[in-house]
This record gives structure tokens, sequence and C-alpha cells, in this order.
């Protein structure tokens, strides 16, 4: 396995990429006492600054712990592209209704009474901290390169792997 740590603006740009790819991600708050709230969340943006943008209810469990810790960790998992991203950071939550017209698109009327619902919220993680799992080839062929490493006993260079510190 390739490990490449990367930092400032190439770390950001890693986050940027995997985390808009990957979407989906479980947002764990709460992180001081077990067991963690953990909740599915749409990223929505990383901006120039490497933070993601998330869409929230007001009244969320996610919410209220995040306004009692701000500290989080996002763990992103794409089993078919064999991406994996995880990151801790602090997180901000706004009511800003820029940001928020921004951020909204039709698909978020199933969490939301339209963009002018009164109890949304924006989320914006700023990473402290991240790790990647990220393959080097197409997924047929990182699964050719274990399969050979498997039957020949050496281990496959399959992955980049590495820290990320924006």
């Amino acid at each position: 396995m390739g490990r490449e740590n990367l930092y400032n603006d190439d770390a950001k740009k890693k986050i940027k990429d995997m985390a808009e790819d990957i979407d989906f991600t479980m947002m764990a708050t709460n992180l001081k006492e077990t067991p963690l709230h953990m909740v599915p969340m749409s990223t929505k943006k990383v901006d120039d600054q490497g933070h993601i943008w998330f869409l929230s209810n007001k009244n969320s469990t996610h919410n209220q712990n995040i306004t009692t810790d701000n500290h989080l960790h996002l763990i992103y998992a794409d089993k078919s592209s064999m991406q994996f991203l995880n990151v801790y950071g602090t997180a901000a939550i706004t009511t800003d209704r820029k940001i928020i017209d921004e951020l909204y698109g039709k698909t978020d009327d199933a969490w939301f009474d339209g963009k002018d619902d009164p109890n949304i919220t924006a989320i914006s993680v700023k990473p402290t901290e991240a790790f990647y799992w990220d393959p080097k080839n197409n997924k047929l062929i990182t699964l050719v390169k274990m399969g050979v490493g498997a039957v020949t006993g050496n281990q496959p260079d399959t992955m980049d792997i590495g820290k990320l510190k924006p």
C-alpha cells in the first residue's frame, strides 16, 4: 500500500474530492459518551476552506449534541469504489438563509417543508484530522491484485492510504 500523508491545501483537496464523490457519511456526535449518536448525512458541499457542509433540523439530536460539544466524527465509505474517508472535526451550526438557500436542493423536500422551513439549519464541519484509503486502480483491478496477493502471499500495492492534516 502506498502511504501518502497530505497537508494544508493538498489535504483539503483530497477531503473535498472524496467527501463529494462518496456523498453519504455517518455523522457521530456525543463522542465523550457511549453509545455515540450516529446518523446518515448527505454532504452538500466542501468549500474552499475545506469545511464540509450539511443541512439539518434544528430540533435533531445531533444538533443538540453539537451545541453541547462541537467535536464530531464523519465516516465515509463507498464499498463499490473501495474509497474510505475518516474525518475528525469541529462543527458550527448556522441559520444564515443565504447559506441554506445555496445548499438546499429539491431532494431536501423529503426532510423539510421547502427551503423556507424555519427548522432548517446548516452545519459546517472544519476537519482537524482525517485518514483516507483510496484505490490506485478501478475495483476490478484492485480485486485481481488482492486475489494474486492471496495466492502468492505477497502484499499487493492496491491502495493509497494516508493522514490528512488541513
